[in-house]
């Protein structure tokens, strides 16, 4: 019995500990992914709405709602939606049309 308590303790002590991502690494993620997904929309005056999908690890994106304005003269300056999925390994975001999409305030 000693000897597996032992073993117990020497294992957990010995096991490396799991880190939580700091606030500043956070900070830097929504930072890059808003970048990213304003840069990739073909909205003009587009903007972040509502908050992020944060997808796991095993999946590795984020998914952001953006509104902004159609630039298309045929559009009449309508009010538009994008869905930007926004992978947070390569930093890159792609968007696609989502006028069927509503913020829920």
């Amino acid at each position: 019995m000693r000897h597996t308590g032992k073993i117990l303790l020497i294992t957990l002590l010995l096991s490396p500990l799991a880190h939580a991502s700091s606030e500043a690494a956070w900070q830097q993620n929504t930072q890059s992914r808003q970048q990213a997904c304003l840069k990739a929309s073909g909205l003009k005056a587009v903007k972040v709405v509502g908050k992020p999908i944060q997808y796991d690890d095993s999946v590795g994106y984020d998914a952001v709602l953006l509104e902004g304005r159609y630039p298309q003269k045929h559009m009449k300056n309508q009010l538009g939606h994008e869905l930007c999925l926004y992978h947070r390994a390569s930093g890159k975001a792609v968007v696609s049309e989502a006028d069927h999409l509503r913020v829920v305030k």
